[in-house]
């Protein structure tokens, strides 16, 4: 069952990072937020999943069924999600690392919702980022890194004009551009049309980026995650090639950057093609 799950997860990246722990010895199925170095013994020996009421689907290690932090069922809404978080808990070995399991973190917060938000308070708060946009604000010099972003973020931010007729632009001012409103009004009846789980993918994929820009581009599949994650660093990417880096530093923020993106990414599709994706696996 697993081995195609996996295949698509391949497709966007391998997720590798979240911040969930135990929760504690008489509860060993519920999960806590915690710090991303938690580890505990692996408790279980199989995983499965299964159909519950209404249709949703519940991940279950030994026949007992998982919760989440605040202690309720962990149910998904279809069945290539509760593959995908089956796979997390399968993939663990003798101690379960639960900073690897993204998905299981995005799901906790989407039936949680720990800060109790919205739809309409999670998309003014995706919007908000876009005034900010990684890929809006330019510099004046040195003239390489001018030319740099100009030749790898123009064509993304002339796609996301083209492709939802909105106008964005750049801007070397310390106050970026100014977005129209009619531009936001546009993204916010767009992100009306996700579910909230998708919200919750999306919103985090934002933060990874810190770009609505690159992060639609990555949901609508014109960037790769590999591709976005580099359009994320590139003033950073920049600064190394002159300037040198800790090579091991280095690497690993860019994975990690490039695992949690995946991860957010997949986390997107699953919530909100759910049927397309359920047939995907079933021809694997």
């Amino acid at each position: 069952m697993f081995r195609s799950l996996v295949r698509l997860q391949r497709h966007f990246g391998n997720p590798l990072l979240s911040n969930v722990c135990p929760r504690s010895p008489q509860c060993p199925l519920a999960l806590k937020y915690s710090t991303a170095t938690a580890e505990k013994k692996r408790f279980y020996q199989d995983v499965s999943i299964s159909q519950g009421e209404g249709g949703l689907y519940e991940v279950n290690l030994d026949k007992r069924k998982l919760k989440t932090p605040g202690g309720k069922l962990f149910t998904v809404p279809n069945e290539a999600m509760a593959m995908a978080v089956a796979t997390e808990w399968d993939a663990q070995r003798d101690a379960l690392k639960f900073y690897t399991m993204h998905l299981t973190t995005l799901c906790n917060t989407a039936l949680d919702n720990p800060t109790q938000r919205t739809k309409d308070q999670m998309i003014s708060a995706a919007l908000k980022f876009l005034e900010t946009d990684t890929v809006c604000y330019r510099v004046e010099e040195p003239h390489g890194l001018v030319e740099l972003q100009k030749n790898e973020w123009d064509p993304v931010l002339h796609w996301i004009e083209n492709r939802y007729n909105v106008t964005i632009g750049s801007s070397s001012s310390i106050l970026g551009p100014e977005i129209p409103e009619a531009t936001k009004d546009t993204f916010r009846q767009h992100l009306k049309s996700y579910n909230f789980w998708s919200l919750t993918g999306l919103e985090y994929v934002i933060n990874q980026l810190k770009s609505v820009v690159l992060s639609m581009g990555l949901i609508d599949r014109h960037l790769s995650v590999e591709q976005a994650v580099l359009l994320s660093r590139l003033e950073e990417e920049y600064q190394i090639r002159h300037w040198g880096n800790v090579e091991w530093a280095h690497d690993y923020d860019m994975y990690e950057l490039r695992a949690r993106t995946a991860a957010g990414t997949l986390f997107v599709h699953l919530s909100s093609e759910s049927s397309t994706v359920k047939r995907k696996l079933m021809q694997d």
